[in-house]
């Protein structure tokens, strides 16, 4: 007789995607964690890459030796989750052993990946409590930011545009020109 449970499917847990990384299982796969499952990333257009590029340097030369920026590297969301946002920003540390697990602002770039963007990881990043969310949204053309998590979504929202500057909430004295990203 066939059990009530044979249709579930338990999810990946990140220790386990983490294991299977170290073992060589999804070599040349680009891919990415998300509440247990393995969900294929976009491919990096070249508006993608230039919008990656300009806000790379905008981050590291405001931030330098006050936090660590990464860039398209895996962040410790949950025990389900490990996706790899186009920006980390968190505190300054040694990452040989583990991801960051916390960050002080998340930006994704997006195009094809928006929807995703918007409604998936934006719930994943203000379930784990990052206060500051970005979604270069390269569309439309435009800077959504998401501050404040409250559960799955955030109690602020904003959309800078071209001729706009955004301050970084956690660091209050620096800010970035959307004409600089979006050139």
């Amino acid at each position: 007789m066939a059990s009530a449970n044979a249709d579930v499917i338990r999810p990946l847990r990140r220790v386990e995607y983490d294991q299977l990384i170290a073992l060589g299982a999804f070599e040349d796969e680009k891919i990415e964690l998300l509440d247990g499952e393995l969900v294929a990333m976009s491919p990096t257009g070249t508006p993608h890459a230039s919008a990656v590029q300009h806000l790379n340097e905008l981050l590291i030369l405001a931030l330098h030796e006050r936090a660590v920026v990464r860039c398209q590297s895996p962040f410790a969301a949950s025990e389900l989750s490990e996706p790899e946002p186009d920006f980390i920003v968190t505190r300054r540390g040694d990452y040989l052993a583990e991801h960051p697990g916390e960050a002080y602002l998340i930006v994704e770039v997006a195009d094809s990946s928006l929807a995703k963007d918007r409604g998936r990881k934006l719930r994943m990043y203000a379930s784990c409590g990052v206060q500051e969310y970005w979604v270069v949204n390269l569309v439309e053309r435009y800077v959504e930011v998401y501050r404040h998590p409250e559960g799955a979504s955030y109690a602020h929202t904003a959309r800078y545009e071209r001729g706009q500057a955004i301050q970084l909430l956690a660091f209050s004295d620096v800010s970035i020109a959307v004409s600089d990203v979006l050139k």
